[in-house]
């Protein structure tokens, strides 16, 4: 189906934080494939880890024990709030299983009317009808309706305003804890932490959305620990499985009640090629210092931008984000400023609000944020000639 408005591009192979067309160009990867490789292009370590399962078995269902899956789980519930954790293909899969994990508590707590969530305006959660629908935004519900019922959404940042859509049927207040699709807008942390605070206040869960925030992408695990608040249902995905397709629903065992056997699951979620990827992938997230560099690199990068938007204002306007999800609020259209930054030979994502996301590989160094800055600044410079 025609539903991508694909650039005229063909990638055969990646090194790093850099990948080739089948001309041989070769592209600066500030993109990550929408902040999903998180090593980069054929990081040794995971071409290693996927070689040898796959000489061993490829998939069993969940009908039995996934080695795999054991391990990951185990050490995403040592790393972080959760006290269990359900594997899935992706994102959209494991947002749609944080949504069932807050209806069902409250319906195994005695409060079955308990059922809608608070959401927020230029949310993004994923593509299917029920994560469109709480999104609500008019080009990703536009001809799929009628929509699920059950979201009341309200504007990011503002707690009044969540305070007064708290209903007696309200379940769960569900954000992302910095905005991508919706155009890179952080939530501070007065906002977080007083979301915890009203969560706890009216008895409803916190479920965050770190499908893009997490797996280390702000130099932290996860981005609600900038606030020091915890969670009680977290979706996880992109970053996670450095480009194999792999998801994640964390969840405290209070949260979890409901979900029993039968109660949900899935063909592949979690399988034995999906799981060796992703423990490779948290071996280096969490060696030591692994964190600390993506958050010395991304403030080294974030400062240079500001630098860049001081000097090229007529082009870029504003740096927003933290850790290496950052964005540039453009003057120009934003779809052009992605096309000619690729023309320039540089990768980047478009978002909401004519922001460009510059998602780099979690790899990079002051070098490639050096050698972006120089293709930014070209590229201002084209726009302005």
């Amino acid at each position: 189906m025609p539903t991508y408005a694909r650039a005229d591009v063909v990638f055969e192979r990646g090194e790093g934080p850099y990948i080739f067309d089948t001309a041989g160009r070769r592209y600066l990867d500030f993109a990550a494939g929408v902040a999903v490789n998180a090593l980069g292009h054929a990081h040794p370590a995971l071409v290693a880890a996927l070689t040898e399962q796959a000489k061993k078995i490829w998939h069993t269902s969940n009908l039995f024990r996934v080695a795999g899956q054991e391990s990951l789980g185990k050490r995403l519930v040592e790393n972080t709030f959760a006290d269990t954790v359900f594997f899935t293909n992706s994102g959209a899969e494991a947002w749609e299983c944080g949504l069932k994990v807050c209806r069902k508590y409250h319906y195994e707590t005695g409060n079955p009317q308990k059922w809608r969530v608070i959401t927020f305006e230029q949310a993004f959660h994923g593509r299917t009808t029920t994560a469109i629908a709480a999104a609500k935004q008019e080009k990703l519900v536009k001809g799929f309706g009628p929509m699920p019922d059950g979201f009341d959404q309200v504007a990011f940042g503002n707690l009044n305003e969540v305070r007064n859509a708290v209903s007696d049927e309200t379940a769960a207040i569900c954000l992302e804890p910095i905005q991508g699709e919706g155009g890179i807008r952080e939530g501070s942390v007065d906002f977080l932490r007083g979301l915890r605070a009203v969560c706890d206040e009216f008895g409803l869960l916190l479920f965050l959305d770190e499908i893009q925030t997490g797996m280390g992408r702000t130099g932290k695990l996860f981005a609600y620990e900038w606030a020091g608040i915890t969670p009680d249902v977290v979706a996880s995905a992109k970053g996670i499985g450095g480009g194999f397709p792999l998801g994640a629903c964390l969840a405290t065992e209070k949260a979890a009640v409901g979900m029993t056997a039968g109660t949900h699951g899935s063909t592949y979620g979690g399988n034995p090629l999906a799981t060796a990827v992703g423990n490779a992938v948290l071996d280096h997230l969490l060696a030591p210092g692994f964190l600390e560099n993506v958050e010395r690199v991304g403030a080294y990068m974030h400062a240079k931008l500001e630098e860049l938007v001081s000097r090229r204002g007529a082009v870029f306007s504003e740096v927003r984000g933290k850790g290496l999800l950052l964005g540039l609020k453009c003057v120009p259209a934003n779809g052009d400023v992605v096309a000619k930054l690729r023309a320039n030979g540089m990768l980047s994502v478009p978002a909401g609000d004519n922001v460009v996301r510059l998602l780099p590989p979690l790899i990079i160094g002051e070098g490639e944020v050096n050698e972006a800055i120089a293709i930014l600044d070209r590229t201002a410079q084209e726009f302005a000639a």
